[in-house]
């Protein structure tokens, strides 16, 4: 069910299972996601899919689904020859898809939809979201990202997930972008140790979230699982606002050949020590898929 609860609310009050990687889930179920637009595509296509993505994570036991936008641009649509109307309904119908699978998944424990927005790098589909350093500045990252927000802020999410963000100056920009929309956000960075991908220290970098009113909560996200427990702690300390926390299995994406490379290191063993850190809203990104999900909320509901 959706909820009247608000997921601040929520997380003041406990922790929250995320869901985990869309595109693992889809590609699972058949569907290939070989070009640039990625899981954006299917919401032109075949919706319905991404729909039965978000139920399968929400009957796995998540609380939250967030949404097939990630790579959603009105750029990166207009590539592949959809005007900007149509872009526009399509990343509206990333947050219904969600609200839909909240419905059709009938479950007592209240429900959340998270509005994704990837970072700029994303958009251009050569793996550079995992660099940052794009050469623009933080009034042209501004300027991309804020369309697309409103858009999808209009559709209202019950959160807008900025994440996968590799850069502290794309982080000023997005929360510059997300100012006066109405609608609460988290930031989560893609991370490499005690760095940003971009290679600023983290204290710097949460720091930039610790005064914006709009973000309930501070992270990270699509990195090695290595790498969360002292990340979060430095999110909790810097900012004092709840942590979100969802690696990746721990496998590296090759961008040239479009494919993961290497071995999962995620366990579910490994919860307990995040949430200990400050870890409020916890669950996985790329190729963490149902079972782990699955695994997170009963390590978490065992508690």
């Amino acid at each position: 069910m959706t909820s009247t609860l608000t997921l601040a609310e929520a997380l003041a009050a406990g922790t929250v299972v995320l869901d985990g990687g869309m595109s693992n889930q889809l590609e699972s179920a058949g569907h290939d996601l070989s070009d640039e637009l990625w899981s954006a595509r299917l919401l032109d296509e075949q919706p319905e899919a991404v729909t039965e993505a978000h139920l399968a994570y929400f009957r796995a036991g998540a609380d939250v689904a967030i949404t097939a936008s990630y790579q959603a641009t009105f750029e990166g649509f207009a590539k592949r020859g959809i005007s900007s109307d149509r872009a526009a309904e399509l990343m509206a119908l990333s947050v219904e898809s969600a609200r839909e699978a909240a419905r059709r998944a009938s479950v007592s424990r209240p429900l959340w939809v998270a509005a994704s927005a990837g970072p700029y790098g994303a958009m251009l589909a050569d793996g550079s979201e995992y660099r940052g350093r794009y050469g623009l500045s933080v009034d042209e990252l501004e300027r991309f990202h804020r369309p697309r927000l409103e858009v999808l802020a209009a559709a209202r999410p019950d959160v807008l997930a900025l994440e996968t963000v590799p850069d502290a100056d794309e982080a000023a920009a997005l929360l510059r972008a997300v100012r006066g929309l109405g609608v609460p956000a988290w930031l989560t960075y893609s991370v490499a140790g005690d760095r940003t991908r971009a290679g600023q220290p983290l204290e710097e970098a949460f720091a930039l979230a610790a005064e914006a009113v709009e973000v309930i909560a501070v992270g990270v996200n699509c990195c090695a699982p290595q790498d969360v427990e002292a990340a979060a702690a430095t999110a909790a300390r810097v900012t004092g606002k709840p942590v979100v926390v969802y690696p990746n299995s721990g496998e590296t994406w090759d961008a040239e050949a479009r494919a993961w490379a290497g071995r999962s290191t995620f366990t579910t063993g490994q919860v307990k020590g995040w949430q200990q850190a400050g870890a409020r809203l916890i669950g996985g990104c790329c190729r963490v898929g149902p079972d782990g999900i699955s695994g997170i909320a009963g390590a978490l509901r065992a508690a």
